[in-house]
């Protein structure tokens, strides 16, 4: 068994692959022509978004929508880089809403977060040195 990909519901997932590719840096790697699911590529996994109203389809009880949520989800999307604080610096101009500036963990990884205008948490975070 092993992650294929990664799928989060948003109200929007052309505005949400553009925040992606703004704020992070990532390329788009699909998106479908209703507009309704789209791809970037991550490397060995694929982060993927759907519209709500597939998880509607999908789920008859419906789905916490992660932008209209006052906390954050208990769920994050980790994303690493050697420049915690420039990629920290770019996601808050691109839009995001901090909820941990960089900060240096006791076991040597920099760490923050941030919130997505979709309401995704992401853990900005150094690699973990072995």
């Amino acid at each position: 068994m092993k992650l294929g990909y990664t799928i989060v519901y948003v109200p929007d997932v052309s505005a949400s692959l553009a925040f992606f590719e703004s704020a992070f840096g990532l390329r788009r790697k699909f998106l479908h022509e209703s507009g309704t699911y789209g791809e970037l590529d991550t490397g060995a996994s694929t982060l993927s978004f759907a519209a709500h109203e597939l998880g509607d389809m999908n789920f008859p009880g419906g789905h916490v929508h992660a932008d209209k949520s006052l906390q954050p989800l208990g769920f994050e999307i980790a994303l690493v880089t050697e420049q915690v604080s420039a990629a920290h610096a770019r996601a808050l101009l691109a839009g995001a809403t901090e909820l941990a500036a960089p900060k240096l963990k006791p076991w040597g990884q920099t760490v923050s977060y941030v919130r997505c205008p979709d309401g995704v948490l992401v853990e900005l975070c150094s690699p973990i040195s072995n």
